[in-house]
């Protein structure tokens, strides 16, 4: 469910949503999600001063609380 959130997010920021993608991994801490976006579009997924990619990863620590779990949100270049 996280993933699916993330990716909509994403999808819903960038000009190309087809080359969005989300890879879940089990990290030392919990779950790792992995987002990967167009060259073009990495600025509009971080935002001014990182502002939209802190955003994104409160809204996957609110989500992932209610189950009692653990996410963290990396960015790809």
């Amino acid at each position: 469910m996280e993933k699916d959130l993330i990716e909509y997010i994403a999808q819903s920021l960038v000009d190309d949503p087809s080359r969005v993608s989300v890879t879940e991994t089990e990290g030392e801490r919990g779950q790792l999600l992995a987002l990967k976006v167009a060259d073009d579009d990495i600025g509009k997924v971080i935002g001014k001063y990182g502002r939209i990619a802190k955003a994104m990863r409160t809204v996957l620590s609110a989500s992932a609380s209610k189950d009692g779990r653990r996410y963290s949100l990396e960015i790809l270049e």
